[in-house]
């Protein structure tokens, strides 16, 4: 349950979307610097640490704000009134600020260039299908947990993720506003701008079709 007055919710957004990015982003640094090349060993190590900052943010932050973090969310919430328009359209430039400000941070940390624009391409369409995928499975559960088990959501919204970053082709970004961060990130965890409308794309069909999904498997009634 959502408490607190529209400003400290954005608040929350804000800062959670911003060490999300934070850990995203500079952990895949880390994990480059570290790896000695093995990409394999880099996205496991990438994984974990966006998997174990999820866990905390979700816990920490989501009696204030929903812990939404994320704008493909935010629009499944809003389909399902469980969140107003106004809010809504208020928490996604919070989001995008957040996340714009988590990949500054990092970059900072390592000495990188403030911002910068990715050069790892992720084009073609079985990218995008994989976001829409990675979107669909993080919405569809994040519905589910919540209706049925709500305790176990940190957890779960950190295990989707994790999984995600391996059975996806696209490493499972999940996420418009960390979409648009990571595009100003030419490190391990960016994607290049001229990509990022894609993935975008499919990340918002991903959320479309789970709450659809859901309105059929959890109804009100049951």
């Amino acid at each position: 349950m959502m408490q607190g007055d529209l400003g400290r919710r954005l608040l929350a957004e804000t800062l959670g979307a911003a060490l999300l990015s934070g850990a995203v982003i500079g952990s895949g640094v880390m994990a480059s610097l570290l790896s000695g090349g093995n990409d394999g060993v880099a996205l496991l190590a990438n994984t974990l640490a966006t998997a174990a900052m999820l866990y905390v943010l979700v816990a920490a932050l989501g009696s204030v704000s929903g812990a939404h973090f994320n704008p493909a969310v935010t629009l499944a919430m809003a389909l399902r009134r469980e969140i107003s328009a106004g809010a809504a359209l208020l928490y996604v430039p919070a989001q995008i600020a957040g996340c714009v400000a988590g990949a500054a941070l990092a970059h900072t940390m390592y000495e990188l260039p403030l911002l910068s624009p990715a050069t790892t391409a992720r084009a073609g369409g079985a990218q995008i299908l994989s976001e829409g995928a990675a979107t669909f499975a993080l919405v569809l559960a994040i519905i589910g947990v919540r209706r049925w088990r709500a305790a176990a959501l940190p957890g779960a919204v950190a295990l989707v993720i994790a999984a995600g970053y391996w059975w996806t082709a696209s490493t499972s970004f999940a996420n418009p506003a960390l979409t648009i961060a990571r595009a100003l990130s030419d490190t391990f965890a960016g994607v290049r701008p001229a990509d990022a409308p894609g993935f975008i794309a499919g990340q918002f069909v991903g959320a479309l079709a789970a709450a659809a999904m859901a309105a059929l498997l959890f109804r009100r009634a049951d």
